[in-house]
């Protein structure tokens, strides 16, 4: 005759939380039969890009419009930025030695490949949402990305 044993298990929660400390996990789960663990941990740290800004003339002499004109050339930017749908590594051509998807100054088309970003070794191909021109790109190729990063700029 068996026991079935129904408490938890501390000692396999401290055995996962090592783990997940010395793999710089943020998350484990083990399942074993019909019990389930998850074992995780909050990030310390939070991360914010700002997106580059595009070229601006040098400020006017009066420094009280400098402040303005920045934040209506970053609000534009973020108006008519393509921005990250997830965390990866964003590539701006399908291969190494192959020609990029886009230019600065082209046209797309609404759907047309922008770029691939890279994530849990899958390659996920970013389209357009809108059609118009290339006004700026964002990231260099082969750059970590955050999701909500502001990648493209088109009007």
């Amino acid at each position: 005759m068996t026991t079935k044993k129904t408490g938890i298990d501390q000692q396999m929660i401290r055995d996962l939380a090592g783990i997940l400390n010395d793999t710089n996990l943020t998350e484990i789960e083990v399942e074993l039969g019909d019990m389930k663990v998850r074992v995780s941990r909050q990030s310390q740290a939070v991360h914010a890009v700002a997106a580059p800004a595009p070229y601006a003339p040098p400020p006017a002499p009066s420094a009280a419009a400098a402040p303005v004109a920045a934040a209506a050339a970053a609000a534009e930017v973020s108006k008519n930025a393509v921005s990250s749908p997830m965390v990866g590594t964003a590539y701006i051509s399908p291969s190494p030695d192959s020609k990029p998807f886009i230019e600065v100054g082209q046209t797309v088309k609404e759907g047309q490949t922008l770029l691939i970003i890279e994530a849990m070794k899958t390659m996920n191909q970013i389209p357009s949402p809108r059609a118009g021109t290339v006004k700026a790109i964002l990231f260099e190729d082969a750059q970590p990305v955050e999701y909500g990063m502001p990648l493209v700029v088109i009007e």
